[in-house]
């Protein structure tokens, strides 16, 4: 093969909260980000980039850029307004709108039920996923999508970066640690709670929409040792299975891997289960998906008997000199792309799905309303390169390329300013001013990589 698959995947990826704005239009209730302060200097999600009144618009554009493919996340609050009373059939409307619309431009939806949000009820009374209840409710949820949208929508999520809830609690909204419990354990607990919900979330989907694909999804870091140490070669190892692959596992396998198992049970931090969790966690996925930006260099340590493994990794963390950084730190490293494929693949033998993947950078339009992006055409081009390499010269089997915040959108912690996009939307951190849609330079250089399949990658002036 010296070509893609001619039905490969290229889109992008995006979240409700960061695109509908609407916060409380449509019947939609009360979300856990409508009342979650922002830092100082950041926006507010009430408006986002008002995807709400936009998306035909955005959809245009999606199209103008030959995207085949979009990942979109549902806002619970928006379907079940608490998470525990009636459907708000506006809302179920607004999502029938929005897939009719992908569908009729030739792009193919994928839904994740869940991007860190949650009706703020369910954080405020129950504490989020620390309670089963809450679990049971997401079921709920997640067959009335499937019910309501499982018609046209054959490819579905759970949780977005799903390993991202066994590092820190306010991913699953459970951020009130009860007495009497250690943080870390009470932390694993919460993640095993999760994965409970994900698998019933697969089963339902297997039992409702047959003739669809699920996919797990993690967030995965590229970990280089500092040194040539054995040690530190160890630790990087055990970095990697921890805070990257151990989901991942239970996505592909069914249960959970021995290297997390015991590291929890030596320190008194295995969760408890209840009846039937073994046999649910059985439920495993069709495809593995991840989102990757960087790699991380870590020096030489040791996993201690009291602190939470992602808190260790933190620590660890150097420079690397070899590679550029965003100005957020986030080192660019696309080689690193590659060699995850190799290992996701290696290990578990399932087809694999790039589902987020871009850099963030300060814009600004110049006098001729114009940003000439070619750092982020420069970034694309160098990870669809490796990709490509990994796919046709290592043997990978992938499904697509999927980047994230095609068209701007607020970073996860609501600013504005880190820009994703091939679309520069006007609106700043402080003023809404017009949200015009402005494409980039990279909007016409995607284009053409993407109506190529991948084929043409030059940037020529």
């Amino acid at each position: 093969m010296s070509q893609l698959p001619k039905n490969f995947y290229w889109g992008g990826s995006v979240s409700s909260f960061q695109t509908e704005g609407a916060w409380n239009e449509g019947g939609k209730g009360l979300s856990i980000y409508d009342v979650r302060p922002t830092p100082a200097g950041h926006a507010d999600w009430k408006v986002a980039i008002d995807e709400y009144h936009r998306y035909k618009e955005d959809i245009a554009l999606m199209k103008q850029m030959h995207f085949n493919f979009y990942r979109f996340s549902i806002a619970w609050s928006r379907i079940i307004p608490n998470g525990d009373d009636d459907v708000n059939e506006e809302g179920v409307a607004f999502y029938n709108r929005l897939i009719d619309e992908l569908i009729a431009n030739g792009i193919t939806p994928m839904i994740t039920l869940v991007h860190f949000d949650m009706p703020y009820k369910l954080v405020k009374e129950y504490n989020g996923f620390a309670s089963r209840y809450v679990v049971d409710l997401f079921e709920r949820y997640a067959r009335v999508c499937m019910e309501r949208f499982g018609d046209r929508v054959k490819h579905w999520m759970s949780f977005n970066e799903q390993n991202l809830h066994s590092m820190r609690l306010i991913y699953s909204n459970a951020e009130v640690v009860p007495e009497g419990i250690s943080e870390p354990a009470f932390l694993y607990q919460v993640a095993h709670n999760v994965m409970i919900a994900h698998c019933k979330a697969v089963k339902a989907l297997r039992e409702l929409v047959p003739d669809a694909k699920f996919g797990g999804m993690t967030t995965i870091t590229n970990y280089y040792p500092a040194t040539t140490t054995p040690q530190n070669n160890l630790f990087v190892q055990k970095a990697n299975n921890l805070m990257n692959m151990w989901v991942t596992h239970v996505h592909a396998k069914g249960s959970y891997p021995s290297y997390y198992t015991h590291y929890l049970k030596e320190r008194g931090w295995y969760p408890h289960f209840e009846e039937g969790d073994e046999e649910l966690l059985k439920n495993t996925c069709d495809y593995l998906c991840f989102s990757y930006y960087r790699s991380n260099t870590l020096t030489e340590g040791e996993f201690d008997m009291t602190t939470p493994f992602a808190d260790i990794v933190e620590k660890h963390v150097i420079k690397n000199p070899h590679l550029e950084a965003t100005e957020w730190g986030w080192e660019k490293d696309a080689k690193g792309l590659r060699y995850v494929m190799n290992d996701l693949y290696e290990r578990y033998g399932m087809p694999i799905f790039i589902l987020e993947n871009g850099m963030g950078a300060r814009e600004s339009l110049d006098e001729n309303e114009e940003i000439h992006d070619d750092y982020r055409i420069k970034y694309h081009q160098e990870h669809i390169e490796e990709m490509k390499k990994a796919i046709i010269e290592d043997g990978v089997e992938c499904l697509g390329y999927i980047t994230w915040g095609p068209i701007d959108i607020p970073s996860s912690s609501c600013e504005v300013a880190k820009r994703y996009g091939f679309v520069y939307v006007n609106r700043t951190d402080s003023e809404l001013l017009d949200l015009r849609r402005i494409p980039k330079k990279s909007f016409y250089w995607i284009a053409q990589v993407f109506g190529s399949n991948g084929e043409n990658l030059s940037n020529n002036e």
